[in-house]
């Protein structure tokens, strides 16, 4: 009778531990008439205030959220709006994941990746970085970055594939821009 008696407050007491770690780790976006965001825990409590960010990307927030910081541009940030790190800018807003991963960047504008999370598992050091495709993403270390409007183009004659470990392809020489290698971003 005791032990079920333990059992039982054992099961209560890890529910109500698992309901307050939800608490600080599930935040849900909420939006005034004005469309301006925010974020509530599963209390209601208001966790990031409307208009902290100009945009709030990510609906729910369970490990990361994709958000816009005016004076920074797409950043990561986590439940309890640390900010884990910038992402790269593609076609008018954050990069999409791919197979796992999205690309982020640093302050010199090197591209790294990130798991969707918010781990960082290649840190930034490619000038030029695609996503990932096939389990291999095409980078370079040393590319032009030619402005065409809102778009860019990358050239390089030194492309290159990694792993998602970041370690090289070793099977496959650099190819060079008159392999078709050049394209927008």
């Amino acid at each position: 009778m005791k032990k079920t008696a333990l059992s039982g407050l054992i099961i209560v007491l890890s529910f109500f531990q698992m309901k307050a770690q939800m608490n600080d780790t599930l935040l849900f976006r909420f939006c005034n008439d004005n469309y301006e965001c925010g974020y509530l825990n599963t209390n209601g409590d208001t966790i990031i205030p409307v208009g902290k960010y100009s945009i709030c990307f990510t609906d729910t927030i369970k490990k990361v959220g994709i958000v816009l910081k005016d004076s920074m541009g797409f950043i990561a940030i986590d439940a309890r709006d640390n900010m884990l790190f910038e992402v790269f800018p593609y076609d008018n807003g954050p990069d999409f994941p791919s197979e796992g991963l999205f690309r982020i960047v640093n302050n010199e504008g090197l591209i790294g990746y990130a798991t969707t999370d918010g781990q960082i598992v290649i840190a930034p050091q490619y000038k030029c970085a695609y996503p990932f495709v096939n389990n291999k993403a095409k980078v370079s270390c040393d590319c032009i970055i030619i402005s065409e409007g809102d778009h860019h183009i990358w050239y390089s004659d030194n492309w290159f594939y990694i792993h998602k470990d970041g370690s090289v392809f070793d099977s496959m020489q650099p190819k060079k821009n008159n392999e078709n290698e050049n394209e927008r971003d």
